[in-house]
């Protein structure tokens, strides 16, 4: 589990102070954590989870998915596997349209903000 602990930090793209102070620990205590010269409770393991959308049975067991889908992910991949080929790719055209739309929404946003 130490091993993953570590992975999680790395794909989150934090550093090892960044990452204790979600969980309340040093940086220090962390760096032990992640060698296994220190033991991991509960209630980190609770915190890792909730905060950073870990899937518990991944972290505890190396098992399934790093993190957890969202409802939304699984609904929207249940939808897209539904569809024939053809409605498929509209649907990746659209999606991206919309990605489009809605980075040029934020970045007026901010321009107004800046005003």
């Amino acid at each position: 589990m130490y091993n993953r602990i570590k992975e999680i930090r790395n794909s989150l793209k934090m550093n090892q102070t960044e990452f204790a102070h979600h969980l309340g620990l040093s940086q220090s205590t962390l760096a032990m954590i992640e060698v296994g010269k220190r033991k991991f409770n509960d209630k980190h393991i609770k915190i890792i989870c909730s905060t950073f959308n870990i899937n518990e049975d991944w972290l505890r067991t190396g098992e399934g998915d790093m993190f957890n889908s969202s409802l939304y992910e699984k609904e929207l991949i249940d939808i897209f596997d539904d569809l024939n080929p053809e409605t498929q790719q509209y649907l990746i055209v659209m999606a991206k349209e919309l990605l489009n739309t809605q980075h040029k929404l934020l970045s007026q946003n901010r321009v107004e903000d800046d005003q």
